[in-house]
């Protein structure tokens, strides 16, 4: 099974984000991870969109996508040519005790703390996804109260852009 990561300019209308996840659920694809947000130009968003499959899906799913007319541009974010990330929130129940503790995996991560309670503590953390599962496997010992991941989103490396579509 493959994975694949799509970066898909769509026109910033209403109900694109139903048409496109409509595609998906009626041929029966799942989406692994999905994020969408407006772009510098308002008239587009743009969406990065992970799912998993048999190469020929994956193909099919690509095939699919640009028949739609919201769709714009798709780009396949490969690992070697894209930066991609993900944010998390992670609010952790940590004690007087527990705290020095969960602090020292924070510094490790380079993440934030950015809510502090009598009993718990909140954390954000960006990274690729690996960095973030490596993460939360060392915060198993501790209480996971609540989590929240964004999915992922990135961007295509070097010189090349979308800056043709966006401009007018």
């Amino acid at each position: 099974m493959s994975r694949m990561v799509l970066s898909i300019l769509v026109e910033n209308t209403a109900g694109v984000l139903s048409r496109i996840s409509g595609l998906f659920s009626r041929r029966g694809y799942n989406i692994d991870s999905l994020s969408v947000g407006e772009t510098e130009n308002p008239k587009y968003s743009r969406m990065t969109v992970a799912v998993s499959g048999e190469d020929g899906i994956l193909e099919q799913i690509r095939k699919q996508l640009a028949k739609l007319e919201d769709v714009v541009e798709i780009k396949e974010l490969l690992p070697n040519e894209s930066v991609c990330r993900e944010l998390v929130l992670v609010k952790v129940q940590a004690n007087q005790q527990q705290r020095q503790e969960v602090i020292q995996v924070v510094d490790i991560f380079r993440a934030k703390i950015v809510d502090v309670a009598p009993e718990s503590l909140m954390i954000e953390l960006t990274g690729n996804q690996a960095k973030i599962d490596a993460f939360l496997k060392l915060l198993d010992g501790h209480v996971i109260k609540e989590i929240v991941r964004t999915g992922i989103t990135g961007l295509v490396r070097g010189a090349g852009d979308i800056a043709d579509y966006i401009s007018d």
